[in-house]
């Protein structure tokens, strides 16, 4: 004689484990942002931000309105981060740009636009990854975007 066999126990834990992840996966942090914050980011003067190093061959512009008043008011000051930690964090975050600037039916193409040349294994020096870190900073925060697993905090 065969057992039958009840297929609900199954679906019932699936189910569980589902609602669990999804639980777990879809709460997000609201960024608050202050009103200093909110006037960086309606700054239209120095809006290009040249970040060259003297001992590197390596250049990023920035023609971003409102980056300058808000780097130089808002963020955090050079110093604060280190060098390595700097480019973990771009190194994640310029992954996960460009993966964006790929896939323009999918993200906002006006948001990324192009592609950043960026390698793990070439030191551009504290002022390139500091500017280019709080570049992506400023850009998360202003276009309420996510470009890696931490919440874009100042």
């Amino acid at each position: 004689m065969k057992k039958k066999h009840s297929i609900f126990p199954h679906l019932f834990i699936l189910a569980a484990i589902t609602s669990f992840l999804f639980s777990c996966g879809t709460t997000k942090e609201s960024l608050s942002i202050s009103s200093d914050e909110e006037q960086a980011f309606k700054q239209v003067q120095g809006d290009t931000i040249t970040i060259s190093s003297d001992e590197t061959e390596y250049e990023i512009i920035i023609i971003e309105p409102g980056f300058n008043t808000w780097l130089s008011s808002i963020a955090k000051p050079e110093g604060y981060y280190s060098q390595n930690f700097l480019e973990n964090r771009n190194y994640i975050m310029v992954t996960e740009w460009n993966n964006r600037v790929m896939q323009p039916s999918r993200f906002d193409p006006n948001l990324y636009e192009l592609r950043i040349d960026y390698s793990n294994q070439i030191d551009y020096g504290y002022d390139v990854n500091y500017k280019l870190y709080n570049y992506f900073i400023y850009f998360q925060r202003k276009y309420n975007q996510r470009l890696g697993p931490f919440i874009p905090r100042i």
